[in-house]
This record gives C-alpha cells, structure tokens and sequence, in this order.
C-alpha cells in the first residue's frame, strides 16, 4: 500500500453495547450499579482479610490478590463504558486505548496465572496437609506473585507493543465496547498474520500453564477426596475448594467461548455477552462467591460489624462517664484511693462476637456497697484510650 493512502489514526470509535436511545439509560443505570457492588464487594473483601490476622493464610493471600485484579479489570472496562453510553461521540484516543489493552491483558492473565497457583494451594492443603504450611509459607507465596506479575507484565506488553506498532488506515471503529486484541487487529492495513501467531503461541502456552496446573491438581484432590471414608470428611475436603471451582469454572468457560470457537460461529452481539460477563459480571460475583460459602469470612465480617458498632456507642459511653463523674462531684477517673476502672472481656468463640462482648464497671473504693455504677458499653479498650481515659492495673 501507497504511504499517501495511509492516514495517522489519532483516536478509535467504540461501538457500544446498543445504539437504541431510549435503553441507554437503563444500561447506564445497570452497569453503574453492577460496577459499584464489585468495588464494594471487592474491596470489603480486601479489607476484611487485611485486618484480620486468622485470614493471614497462603489461601485468602491468594484471594486478596485476586479480589484486587478483579477490582483493576472492572475499573479498566466499566467507567469508559458508562461514558461511551451516555456520550455522543464515543471515542478513545490511540494512547488510551493501546494503555486500556494493556491493563486488560494483564488483569485477563493475572486472573488466570492466580487461578492456577491457588488450585496449586488447595492441591497442597488437602493431598498434603501436614506439609501445607512449610510449603506455602510467606517466602513461597511472595515468590508465586511476584512471578505471576512478572509475567503478566511481560505478556501483556508484548500484546501491547506488537499491536502499537502496527499501522492503521482510515478505519478506525472497534467493533467492542473497549480495547480488545482482535477487532484491533482488524483495523490494521498490514499483514497481521505473524503478530496473530506470536499471540497465539505465547497466549497458548502461558494458558495451558494455568489449565495444566488445575486440572492436575484437582484430578489429584478428587482422587484425595474420594479415599476419605467418612462422609462428613469428604464434604469438608470438598468446601474447602468448592469456591476456587466455581470461579474457576465461570472464567475459563466465558473466555474458551470468546477466543476458542470458530470464526464461523462469531457473532458481534454474542461476543459482547460473553466479554461482559468475564469483564463485568464475574468480578462482580467473585467476592460473593468467597464470602457466602466460607465462615471465616463472614466471621471476619461479623467482627468488622461489631467493632463498627462498638465506635458508634463512644459518644453514648463518654456522656454515662461524665454523669458518674459528676455524680461523685470529682473531675477525674484515675485519683488513688477513689476509683478503679475495669474492662472484662468475654470470650470470643469461633469468630463470633458475643452480646456485649465488653463490660464497664466504675466502683468507689470509699463506698462499701461497690458496683453501684455498673454500666454495660459495647466499647473496646483502645476506643477508651482514645476518648483520653486510662485503666489502672
């Protein structure tokens, strides 16, 4: 082709989802909300498992590292998307596209790198129990990630560049709601045919990789499960991988129809389904997926819940200090020989907080009744501490 036929595309169309106007608010309205429960559902997810020391294991490392791709994809897709609906001109410049395939590639990898490395972990936690925590330990789990980001990065700059540098004509409407590899390549004026191979053959490899490594580990996990006599043994096994399943399940089967069908069989509107359900819906779902079936989480939660609780009753308990103080006519809780103040805490059982998990009790050491000023104030020490009280010992 002539260099005077070709022309420096600056900017890409994006189609859409639709182009009927009277569904482009409902569509805002959907996807704004779907996006809006992921980054809460992702990030409480995040949170919870942060803040809680029982959750400081290799299996919800895995998660937090999951649940923040799962956040990154959504953010990558979504906010563009509701632009786009609500826009006239749906445009995204050459920079921003090339950087919005970019991140897409290595969240899409991510996703699948971390879905084989915790199959890897669950392997590990049911077939070898004894040997878990040696194996997993922290060095182990830092090194797993840091070779998934690694590689996620490398692959995805390689899609990145090799697509960067191929020239565009005056075509320039992707037919897909976002930067994606192949409606990019479409639009090239050149032969994209070995930029098509060198994708494929690193895409493949990398990708059975990460098939490879569950397939094997959950032939092996069945096989575990299925020695168990008992049955109660055999459900426990099995909910302790239950949840990785069913992500993994939704993932690989949304991403195998998009990318390996025949081309005989695409179809424009079909391929936008299935790519919102991998980009969207999915992350979307992973948080719940984790959370609904798993204690701990919901222990976890639970714990948030009532220390939330604890703090909005601060104000409640400064004004029953100061009304006891004001009662024995003296302006402060520490004075020797007047006042104690004790904080008793009940125990905690299986991540659950009990009904009045904190006790305040406020005695004078001059009356002998005692007790008489016993209050009860869902209210942790630290929260005390902060209000400017001290507890003698």
């Amino acid at each position: 082709m002539n260099a005077h036929n070709l022309t420096t595309v600056t900017e890409f169309i994006l189609q859409g989802l639709s182009d009927v106007p009277e569904l482009q608010v409902t569509l805002f309205i959907l996807f704004l909300a779907m996006y809006l429960v992921g980054v809460l559902g992702n990030t409480t997810i995040i949170t919870l498992i942060t803040a809680d020391p029982k959750l400081h294991t290799p299996m919800y490392f895995l998660i937090r590292n999951l649940s923040l791709i799962d956040l990154l994809l959504m953010t990558v897709i979504v906010p563009k998307l509701l632009i786009n609906i609500i826009s006239v001109k749906k445009t995204i410049s050459f920079v921003n596209c090339m950087a919005q395939l970019f991140f897409f590639v290595l969240c899409m990898g991510m996703e699948s790198f971390l879905l084989g490395v915790m199959a890897v972990d669950r392997y590990i936690a049911i077939c070898n129990p004894l040997h878990y925590l040696l194996v997993m330990n922290r060095r182990m789990c830092a090194l797993l990630l840091s070779g998934c980001w690694i590689i996620g990065v490398l692959h995805s700059l390689l899609y990145c560049v090799t697509t960067s540098l191929l020239p565009f004509c005056s075509m320039n409407k992707i037919q897909q709601f976002y930067c994606d590899l192949p409606p990019l390549l479409k639009l090239s004026c050149s032969n994209t045919d070995s930029n098509e191979l060198i994708i494929l053959v690193e895409g493949f490899i990398l990708a059975t990789a990460s098939v490879l490594a569950i397939v094997v580990s959950y032939v092996n996990i069945i096989i575990t499960i299925l020695r168990i006599r008992s049955r109660e043994g055999r459900q426990k096994a099995f909910s302790t991988c239950s949840s990785h399943l069913i992500t993994v399940t939704l993932y690989y089967v949304t991403v195998s129809f998009n990318y390996f069908r025949p081309k005989s069989s695409y179809s424009l509107e079909k391929d936008k389904f299935v790519t919102l359900m991998y980009t969207v819906v999915i992350p979307m779902l992973n948080p719940f997926i984790y959370s609904l079936r798993n204690k701990q989480v919901k222990g976890a939660f639970r714990k948030i819940l009532a220390l939330r609780m604890c703090s909005q009753s601060s104000q409640q308990l400064k004004e029953e200090l100061v009304k006891i103080l004001t009662e024995e006519k003296t302006n402060s809780l520490i004075i020797t020989g007047d006042f104690n103040l004790n904080i008793f805490s009940k125990t905690v059982k299986d991540n659950h907080m009990e009904e009045n998990p904190f006790v305040w009790e406020a005695t004078s050491q001059d009356d002998n009744s005692g007790g008489r000023y016993t209050k009860i104030a869902q209210k942790l020490l630290a929260t005390l501490e902060q209000l400017g009280f001290r507890t003698l010992n």
